[in-house]
């Protein structure tokens, strides 16, 4: 689901996901931003699958985090997921992560660099761009 630009994402913190404190481990965070950015893709109709079949693939060239607040084990959170910055060879992604009661508890960005299927930086394919830019959100 999509509004404002933002896609959402619910996911259900497994017990794994938690540590020792009961709470989620930071480091699950940046792979709740990946679940949130797979299936945004997904929705735009551009599955990672899909662009990796056609020799391209978009790789994490840098990545940030802040934590507002914590959750523990089942709890059910939402990442939000926007593109806020779209270049010839690399696309940004901005994260929320909310709690049930709307409780900020995470924000952060990843940005990706696209390569080839020999794993040089290559412009990014033209329908995944255009698709990409109707949703751009300028911060």
């Amino acid at each position: 689901m999509t509004e404002n630009g933002w896609h959402s994402t619910k996911i259900r913190v497994r017990y794994k996901d938690t540590d020792r404190m009961g709470v989620v481990y930071y480091g699950n965070y940046l792979t709740y931003f990946e679940v949130g950015r797979s299936e945004y893709m997904r929705e735009l109709g551009f599955p990672y699958s899909q662009m990796e079949g056609k020799g391209y693939t978009l790789v994490v060239t840098e990545a940030n985090a802040k934590y507002h607040k914590n959750v523990g084990y089942d709890s059910l959170v939402t990442v939000k997921t926007a593109i806020t910055e779209l270049k010839r060879i690399t696309v940004r992604f901005e994260y929320k992560i909310l709690s049930e009661d709307n409780n900020l508890l995470v924000t952060g960005h990843t940005v990706h660099a696209c390569l080839n299927a020999s794993l040089k930086p290559i412009r990014m394919p033209t329908e995944p761009v255009k698709k990409m830019q109707e949703r751009l959100i300028r911060k």
